[in-house]
């Protein structure tokens, strides 16, 4: 078997397993990119941001009623730390806070995007 064939093209230089499974291989980077957006919420939020551009805190409420403020509050901070979403405070005495996808976040949305098309084209499965 052509050992890339097993890692959908990963460099394997002479089967060296790092390339794969080490602390800086394909697994980890998946891993990572998993955990940013594990969360219930993380992905309405990031395909409203994507859908709308710019989004306030309570449209968010309005979009995903499901959702608590202290979940939205949490999964939003969570973005932002990871670097996907951009939180602009205006500093205003009626506080106005508004949130974007940053170009990171951007970066990740043809991922979900492919993902969602995956979930599309193989519903039937089991």
């Amino acid at each position: 078997m052509d050992p890339t064939r097993a890692h959908k093209k990963v460099p394997m230089p002479k089967l060296d397993r790092r390339a794969c499974l080490g602390p800086d291989g394909a697994v980890a980077h998946v891993t990572r990119c998993l955990k940013m957006i594990n969360g219930r919420w993380k992905l309405p939020i990031l395909f409203r941001l994507y859908a709308d551009g710019i989004q306030r805190s309570s449209q968010f409420l309005r979009d995903i009623p499901e959702v608590s403020q202290k979940m939205l509050t949490q999964h939003l901070r969570e973005l932002e730390i990871d670097g996907l979403i951009k939180r602009t405070d205006f500093g205003e005495k009626i506080p106005r806070v508004e949130y974007c996808l940053t170009d990171r976040g951007e970066a990740l949305m043809p991922v979900l995007l492919a993902a969602r098309q995956f979930s599309e084209d193989h519903d039937q499965a089991t």
